[in-house]
């Protein structure tokens, strides 16, 4: 019979550091081999021709990582902390802290920028495999067991129906599933009194990685070293003790993260809202047969961990080599934290106390990652015994019975379930045994039985997404094509470039090239969306995803110089400098002496546009939806989900499916007078409006603005200088989205109808604006703080290593 005392560990040639490290590279290739397989069965790229870029994937991680690629490779406009090239100017800070700031981003660095999609992926697999690896270090750590078995269970944790099918497409978030053990390894140094500035570091780092997944994670850490508090200390004061060290290295690790982690939460509170979807908690039978392999769904957690795992967990009750104690708390955790998944107040903990736009279960892998620490718990004592192994499986059974009367379960899903029940089973009972080649072949069953049920999980996730999500081409032909036309016809920053619409994803400004107005990010700032929006801009994602605008009036005022057309060509037009000087200053006192109110924006986008122009461009109908010839129509429905037309033009297409898609402003042609009137191919919206713009006095709005602005322009990293003509009077007005952080000759900027402004001094010449995120400075400073308190913790305080004291 095994015992835990045959362990392999025990070799001469083998230390324990070097079994552990055995164990993890068994994981990593494990979570490596089911990933890929997985993916090879779906046919997903880049095994096959569908597309894995799904829903935000490829709409919105896939081009953040390409603007990383160029700020790595010196070709992006803007810095660390300012992106010129999306929204018109949008603080960067914030979105790479939330998408990009994980050391595996960086991996993209090394591939050919137009294999972005075969980097993202690969950076994917790694961080799976790095996750796997992380835990069966962490088993290993917390007791001494069968280095395959720690890399098996490692593995069970990283391919959890959490990581395989959400996380996947999310790929920050795998940052958490590495952190969790992680963190419970500081845990573990806490209860150890060991290596403090290694535990702040380590927290720092995952908090900086993907703070949103590490929260959790620290959540889960928590829970778990209060079960290792009771079980492996004795006394109230040495528990105390533990748990302070545990906290105080956890609170300097957060502050050394908060240059990133400050900026990033003032940026989430100035976003625009978004989407709020009510908790709903999911049935028992639901709930059971997420256990199972081969099931999806958007609205339950993703619970599977892998039979062989299940077993060793259901068997734990029963397992009475393992002390009555440790088998309450570990049992007794798990069930606490899956019943936790079903209550609103430990929902919404989970989530930071907000109720997430999305998946409503992103706390799923910490469920995973104690499962796989409790099966753990009993494996370490020796493996179960017959009596236990059946109890187990009985539980299972019960669990199956349960799951099969959910609407989710599949055929697959109960058929693996039901035959890895009956070969981990059999391949446990061999593995006690005493004949190393019937141990052998029982190991060899296991690792078949995970390989086969992730890669199912894996493939049949796949096939859910692409059904029941919008997804996005690999770079390809088209990409090429669009960003060799951008490239050529760049000029910034004397104007900016669009990519124009249709749109690839929502966010081809950084993906394609150029500076133009389309944005999509947790950070969309709810200026930005209003005054877009005010403007006669579109969006999706609840007004996260903000569409460019193709429009000559808005393209004159943000500087737009080139827009990319759909047939390829490339429409250029004389537009005003990105700073122009603006009669008047708002709060000054008018002609009466009274004070000017402040500009701000009416229920017309057309009226709205002449406003912040400067000047009237657009003419009524002659009649309803009849403009005058020569006139350009331009539809303002942003409501209507059909196409519509002047009755002698073509047809245009207007997508609004609200809240969720708001249509634009839609260019119609040039009237030829009454014969071209707008024609509704699915009958009129009840609201609507039809103006017709006169390109001549556009162009003659367009030439004062030009001769009374900035007579030269550069743009930096994080800011921009202007050199005004002399005698400037009046409110210099930078074509940029005035949110907050702005400062323009020594002052905090101000607004004039949602772009940066700036009351110009008598004899003022320049124009010096900078970007700084709020709460960078005091993020700084919080960093600095927290790391002198370390430094000094460790020399003189609680933190330094007393000799004497245990390290087991």
């Amino acid at each position: 019979m095994w015992t835990p005392h045959r362990s392999p560990r025990h070799s001469p040639n083998r230390s324990p550091r070097r079994t552990s490290l055995l164990g993890s590279a068994l994981g990593a290739l494990l979570a490596t081999l089911a990933v890929c397989a997985g993916d090879a069965v779906a046919r997903v790229f880049p095994y096959g021709p569908r597309h894995r870029g799904v829903n935000d994937l490829g709409n919105q991680f896939v081009p953040f990582h390409a603007h990383l690629w160029d700020l790595l490779h010196g070709r992006a406009e803007g810095g660390l902390l300012l992106n010129w090239q999306s929204g018109y100017g949008t603080s960067f800070l914030p979105d790479f802290g939330t998408y990009l700031s994980s050391p595996f981003a960086l991996l993209v660095g090394l591939f050919p920028r137009q294999d972005l999609d075969l980097a993202v992926y690969v950076v994917t697999v790694l961080r799976t495999a790095a996750a796997a690896a992380a835990m069966a270090w962490l088993l290993r750590t917390q007791r001494r067991g069968p280095w395959w078995a720690a890399g098996l269970l490692g593995a069970s944790y990283a391919l959890c129906g959490w990581s395989v099918i959400e996380a996947s497409y999310n790929p920050m978030w795998l940052d958490g599933l590495i952190a969790f053990p992680l963190l419970c390894l500081t845990g573990e140094w806490a209860l150890r009194a060991r290596r403090p500035a290694a535990a702040a570091a380590v927290v720092a780092l995952c908090w900086t990685a993907n703070f949103y997944t590490a929260y959790m994670a620290t959540l889960g850490a928590v829970l778990v070293l209060l079960v290792r508090v009771v079980l492996a200390r004795e006394g109230a004061k040495t528990r105390l003790r533990v748990l302070a060290r545990a906290a105080t290295t956890t609170a300097l690790g957060v502050a050394l993260s908060a240059p990133v982690l400050l900026p990033l939460f003032l940026s989430s509170k100035q976003a625009y809202p978004g989407w709020f979807k009510p908790f709903r908690p999911v049935s028992a039978p639901d709930l059971m047969a997420r256990l199972l392999p081969a099931t999806y769904s958007f609205s339950s957690p993703a619970l599977f961990v892998g039979t062989g795992t299940l077993l060793l967990l259901a068997a734990l009750p029963f397992h009475r080599a393992v002390a009555g104690r440790a088998r309450l708390c570990w049992a007794g955790l798990v069930l606490l934290v899956l019943l936790s998944f079903q209550w609103l107040p430990a929902h919404l903990a989970w989530h930071l106390f907000a109720t997430p736009n999305g998946s409503p279960y992103r706390q799923t892998f910490v469920l995973a990652g104690i499962v796989v620490i409790a099966a753990w718990a009993g494996l370490s004592a020796g493996l179960p015994g017959p009596r236990a192994l059946a109890g187990g499986a009985a539980v299972l059974t019960a669990v199956l019975l349960a799951a099969s009367g959910s609407g989710l379960a599949t055929a697959w899903g109960l058929a693996l379930f039901g035959g890895g029940l009956a070969l981990c089973g059999a391949a446990w009972w061999a593995v006690r045994g005493r004949r190393p080649v019937l141990a052998g072949a029982g190991a060899g069953v296991l690792v078949l039985v995970l390989l086969a049920q992730a890669a199912a999980t894996t493939a049949y996730g796949e096939k859910g997404k692409l059904a029941g999500l919008d997804d996005y081409p690999p770079w390809g032909p088209a990409h090429t094509a669009r960003a060799e036309a951008l490239a050529g016809a760049g000029g910034w920053p004397a104007y900016r470039t669009d990519a124009g619409r249709p749109a690839l994803t929502g966010n081809d400004p950084i993906l394609l090239g150029g500076e133009g107005g389309a944005y999509y990010s947790s950070h969309t700032p709810d200026l930005f969306t209003r005054t877009m929006a005010a403007l006669g801009a579109g969006w999706t994602s609840r007004g996260r995803n903000v569409q460019s605008l193709d429009n000559p009036v808005t393209d004159a005022v943000f500087a737009v110089g080139a827009r990319l057309r759909p047939d390829g060509t490339v429409a250029r037009a004389e537009v005003p400098p990105l700073v122009t000087v603006r009669p008047g200053r708002a709060g000054q006192p008018g002609q009466a002496g009274q004070p000017e109110p402040p500009l701000a924006y009416g229920a017309s986008p057309f009226a709205n546009q002449e406003l912040l122009l400067g000047a009237r461009v657009y003419e009524d109908p002659l009649a309803p939806g009849v403009c005058r010839a020569g006139t350009e129509a331009f539809l303002w429905a942003p409501e209507y989900n059909a196409t519509a037309r002047l009755a002698d033009g073509p047809a245009f297409r207007l997508n609004a499916t609200p809240p969720r898609n708001r249509a634009a402003m839609q260019p119609m042609g040039v009237s030829h007078g009454p014969p071209s009137e707008l024609v509704f191919d699915a009958g009129a919206p009840a609201h609507w409006q039809l103006s017709c713009l006169d390109r001549t006095r556009l162009a003659s709005a367009v030439a004062v603005l030009r001769a009374t602005g900035a007579t030269s322009v550069r743009a930096g990293a994080s800011g921009i200088r202007a050199a005004l003509p002399p005698g400037s009077t009046g409110t210099a007005v930078l074509s940029a989205p005035a949110v907050a952080g702005w400062t323009c000759n020594g002052r905090p900027a101000g607004s004039r109808l949602g772009l940066v402004a700036v009351p110009l001094m008598a004899g003022t010449t320049t124009l010096t604006c900078s970007f700084r995120p709020p709460g960078l400075t005091a993020g700084t400073m919080l960093a600095v703080a927290a790391l002198l308190t370390l430094l000094t913790l460790l020399r003189t305080g609680p933190l330094r290593r007393r000799p004497g004291r245990s390290t087991t």
